[in-house]
């Protein structure tokens, strides 16, 4: 299916008639100025309808609770929402022809946003091989730039002990004779696409991308209770794609990752599950679930060329980790590398597929009719069969990267 058809079925699948406005519908242009002000106005029972375009903001949740049966929900519609914009000349100096430099470009700068830090130049991501959650390279001279590249020079005379704040100069190497604006360079200056922090109840989450923040596309803090996420992208974010953490639960059904520092990556004691996901093109970790918690991935399909496919390990204290795989295909592109289950952990794959993937295991593991490496796995009787391949390439568009699960 092309990109043009995908979207146009996805369109069509989540747009309302253009004439229907039911009571407890906002609508993000018309009965709110902003995307904050169309989740501060909304109560139980109430939708906030986006249009089919691209937001430079954010959508933020705080404190925010429909109730059973009458949930808040953000319908995006197709829209956007973009965490960069492009660079303010003012705020830069050419220091050398080509080789630009901006002392002050964000007012909050620390070790964890340095790690997650990008450019676009020319409308592609340029990470300079850096990653938070992964082997990064140490950051260039400016001299050693070349042209499309970036670096960040710490001034330690700058900053405060007591502070954790960074202080330094971003630079920027274009072809000489190009200015910044012809170059297209986007910086990065929202955290997150959807982000939810205190306690949160009863809220549905559609139809939405989230791209370009410097940390990640979905980032769910606090206490979240009978939350649904459907039909969600997260695309070239800093840091993950989707991140739960502290007691978060949530669902999602319908989740594509693509290009992200790490795919999912859920800590603390939350509780998720996952239904129809598609994971490509990550840094860092494809999944990643440093916790306490319990996690389930159900119907994916993860191409992966990230430094991990997958790491399962207990951090703090409390219960072991529980991680759950149902027909589930990763395959490696390139090297093989190993899946990581750490100790305290129970990890249990079911009708899986592991192509490229060598399991080093410390705790407990499960494999029920699955292949890993074409070995068989937990075959009840005969060889195993592994993840159901065909059902994951026709319900997930590879091209246009939209998830065609049912409605």
């Amino acid at each position: 299916m092309s990109l043009l058809r995908t979207i146009s079925r996805f369109l069509a699948l989540t747009l309302p008639p253009a004439l229907c406005c039911e009571a407890g519908d906002i609508r993000v242009g018309r009965d709110a100025t902003t995307i904050a002000e169309a989740i501060r106005k909304a109560g139980p029972g109430d939708t906030i309808h986006l249009e089919p375009k691209v937001y430079r903001d954010a959508a933020v949740f705080y404190a925010k609770k429909g109730q059973p049966g009458r949930p808040i929900i953000l319908d995006g519609h197709g829209a956007t929402l973009e965490g960069a914009d492009p660079v303010n000349p003012e705020q830069w100096r050419e220091v050398s022809p080509g080789l630009f430099a901006a002392d002050n470009l964000v007012p909050r700068l620390d070790d964890a946003i340095l790690q997650r830090w990008f450019f676009r130049i020319g409308g592609k991501m340029v990470h300079m091989g850096r990653t938070s959650k992964g082997k990064s390279a140490p950051f260039k001279k400016s001299a050693e730039l070349a042209a499309g590249e970036w670096t960040f020079e710490r001034d330690i005379s700058r900053e405060s002990a007591e502070s954790a704040q960074r202080r330094g100069t971003f630079f920027i190497r274009l072809e000489a004779g190009q200015s910044l604006e012809k170059a297209e360079v986007e910086v990065p200056v929202r955290s997150a696409g959807v982000q939810f922090s205190g306690d949160n109840a009863h809220l549905v989450v559609r139809n939405l991308t989230a791209t370009h923040p410097y940390n990640d596309g979905f980032n769910i803090h606090g206490d979240c209770r009978e939350v649904l996420f459907e039909n969600i992208r997260a695309i070239e974010c800093g840091d993950d794609g989707i991140s739960a953490h502290e007691s978060a639960q949530y669902r999602v059904e319908g989740f594509v990752s693509i290009g992200n520092s790490t795919g999912i990556c859920d800590t603390g004691t939350s509780e998720t599950s996952y239904e129809w996901v598609l994971i490509r093109d990550c840094l860092g970790h494809d999944l990643f679930f440093p916790a306490t918690g319990s996690y389930v991935v159900k119907n994916a399909l993860i191409d992966s060329s990230a430094q991990q496919a997958l790491s399962v390990s207990k951090s703090g204290s409390g219960d072991d980790c529980r991680v759950r795989l149902e027909n589930v295909w990763i395959r490696r592109k390139g090297e093989s590398k190993g899946a990581h289950i750490g100790t305290n952990t129970r990890f249990e794959a079911k009708n899986c597929s592991f192509d490229g993937l060598e399991f080093r295991s410390f705790g407990q593991q499960t494999f029920v009719n699955c292949l890993v490496n074409g070995a068989s796995h937990g075959a009840a009787s005969g060889p195993a069969l592994g993840a159901d391949k065909a059902s994951l390439t026709e319900r997930i568009d590879m091209a246009g990267g939209f998830l065609l699960s049912p409605r």
